[in-house]
């Protein structure tokens, strides 16, 4: 059973008292003081001792003590300058911790391996709310290495992530997130875990690499293309909204026939299946 130091109201205090440190909610900084989820967390992500882990927003490393229990090496990234003296404080004591300093958004993929010794092959974070559903639709299309990640967001961002075709939370976003993974496991996480304790509620998603498959010669970005234009326009017909966005109707006409999909449909109810389907008789 995997635990962290740092998981509780008293550790927290006592660590930010000892650097000169108060929480920063400009950052999106809620504080997990809750072993149980770190628990939950560490099952659901199954690293394995020689996996390399990649972790945003470590904070004060509450999350990044216990994974480093479980992992062959951890590398975090984070935003805030006064935190770095805190994960310094980590490496010295942990030699399979390194972290890098900077915005994960603008973090390549080359530095990350540079940093770790290899390509990371799990994503385990506790996310800023703000930033959460870019990053990791990014780190899934730029670091073909990850198999997994387990991430804690707003559930408002989970509710995105696992949507459905004609649930009223699924999007482009899911429509493209399914481009590259789809989830196999999913828990709430109350606003008491945290210290603050945030205004939202939050929850814990596994996403899995291994998305829907591509035809030869069609790339991702191609479905993304149809995918952004058909949902340009929600409440009109996926043919008026593509129409509207650079597709000619004709050529939409013909792929319409040719895949069997309704141009009367509505966006939200296609699967990423049928996007892919759609862009491939556009290509041809």
């Amino acid at each position: 059973m995997t635990t962290s130091p740092l998981a509780s109201a008293t550790a927290t205090r006592e660590l930010l008292e000892a650097f000169g440190l108060a929480t920063k909610h400009r950052l999106g900084q809620n504080f997990l003081i809750d072993n149980h989820v770190i628990e939950r967390i560490c099952g659901l992500a199954q690293i394995s001792p020689d996996e390399r882990v990649l972790e945003i927003g470590p904070g004060i490393g509450t999350l990044t003590l216990a994974l480093l229990q479980e992992a062959a090496q951890v590398t975090s990234i984070e935003a805030d300058p006064e935190l770095e003296q805190v994960l310094w404080s980590h490496s010295v004591e942990h030699e399979n911790f390194v972290f890098i300093m900077g915005d994960a958004l603008k973090v390549g993929p080359e530095q990350v391996a540079e940093a770790t010794g290899a390509a990371p092959t799990v994503f385990v974070a506790n996310l800023p709310y703000n930033v959460a559903a870019t990053i990791i639709l990014q780190f899934f299309q730029t670091m073909p290495a990850l198999q997994r990640a387990v991430v804690m967001v707003q559930k408002e961002v989970a509710d995105r992530i696992s949507a459905t075709p004609g649930n009223k939370t699924y999007g482009g976003y899911t429509a493209k997130l399914g481009l590259y993974g789809h989830v196999t496991g999913r828990f709430e996480v109350p606003p008491r875990c945290f210290m603050p304790a945030p205004h939202v509620d939050s929850a814990v998603v596994r996403i899995e690499r291994g998305g829907e498959p591509l035809p030869e010669g069609l790339a991702a970005a191609d479905v993304t293309t149809v995918i952004d234009a058909a949902f340009a326009q929600r409440r009109k017909t996926i043919r008026n909204s593509m129409g509207a966005n650079g597709y000619e109707k004709d050529a939409l006409d013909a792929a319409f026939a040719a895949t069997g999909i309704s141009p009367t449909a509505r966006a939200e109810t296609l699967s990423t299946a049928d996007f892919i389907r759609l862009a491939a008789a556009l290509d041809r």
